[in-house]
C-alpha cells in the first residue's frame, strides 16, 4: 500500500518524515487536525456546519494519531510526550528530534552506518571514503571516540569481494596507513580494477533489479 512506503521516524529524519506524513494524510483528506486547532466543545446552540466540522476534526485527529504512531520507530515511541492531539504529537516528535535523546539515537544510527556501509561502485571511491570520514567526524563532534585506526578498518571492511587481494595485502604490511593514504591507495586500486574491466557484483545486481 501507499502507506507502507512512508518512512518511519528514527530520530534523525523529522523533516522528510513530516513531509511524507502530511502529504499522505492530505491525499486521504485526513489532515484537518494537523492544520487547525481543536474546536470548542459542542453545545445545543452549534450550527449544523459547526457540528460537521467538529465531527470531521475528531475523525482526522483520531486517524492521524494512529497513523503517525505507526510511523515512529518502536525504540523511540516511549520517549514521545503522550497526547491525544495530532498537532501536539507532531510537535512532540519535532521536539524529540532536536533533544538530547535524539543525539543518542543519531549517534547510534551514524555508528551503524559506519560499520555496515558497503562500497558498490555507484559512486567514486573518493566520495565513498570521504563520506565515511565525514560520518566519523560527526560522531567525534558528538563526543564519541572514533580512532583513525578504527576508521581505516571500517573502510577496509566496506570493500566488496573484488578488493580481496587489496585487503590481504593491507593486513600483511607492518606500517598501517592513515585515512588519507588509504584513500589514495584505494583510488589507484579502483582505477586498476576498472581498467581490467572488473565491475562490482553488488552494483550489477542493483542495475538488474
Amino acid at each position: 500500500s501507499q502507506a507502507s512506503s512512508i518512512m518511519k521516524f528514527n530520530g534523525l529524519n523529522f523533516s522528510e518524515w513530516s513531509e511524507q506524513v502530511q502529504f499522505h494524510l492530505g491525499v486521504l483528506d485526513l489532515d484537518l487536525a494537523l492544520s487547525t486547532d481543536k474546536p470548542a466543545t459542542l453545545t445545543d446552540t452549534n450550527s449544523t456546519e459547526q457540528k460537521s466540522f467538529h465531527k470531521n476534526w475528531e475523525r482526522s485527529n483520531r486517524l492521524s494519531l494512529i497513523f503517525m504512531r505507526m510511523k515512529v520507530a518502536n525504540n523511540i515511541k516511549s520517549t514521545i510526550h503522550v497526547t491525544n492531539n495530532a498537532k501536539e504529537f507532531m510537535q512532540s516528535v519535532e521536539n524529540l528530534s532536536q533533544s538530547e535523546s535524539a543525539d543518542k539515537s543519531r549517534a547510534g544510527t551514524l555508528m551503524g552506518t559506519l560499520t555496515t556501509i558497503k562500497y558498490d561502485g555507484s559512486r567514486t571511491m573518493h566520495e565513498h571514503v570521504t563520506e565515511m570520514a565525514n560520518t566519523a567526524a560527526r560522531l567525534r563532534s558528538m563526543g564519541m571516540k572514533v580512532d583513525e585506526s578504527f576508521l581505516v578498518q571500517f573502510i577496509i571492511n566496506s570493500l566488496p569481494s573484488e578488493y580481496g587481494p587489496f585487503q590481504i595485502n593491507y593486513n600483511t604490511i607492518k606500517d598501517k596507513w592513515n585515512v588519507t593514504e588509504l584513500q589514495s591507495m584505494l583510488i589507484q586500486e579502483d582505477a586498476r580494477l576498472k581498467k581490467q574491466g572488473i565491475h562490482y557484483q553488488s552494483h550489477r545486481s542493483i542495475i538488474r533489479s
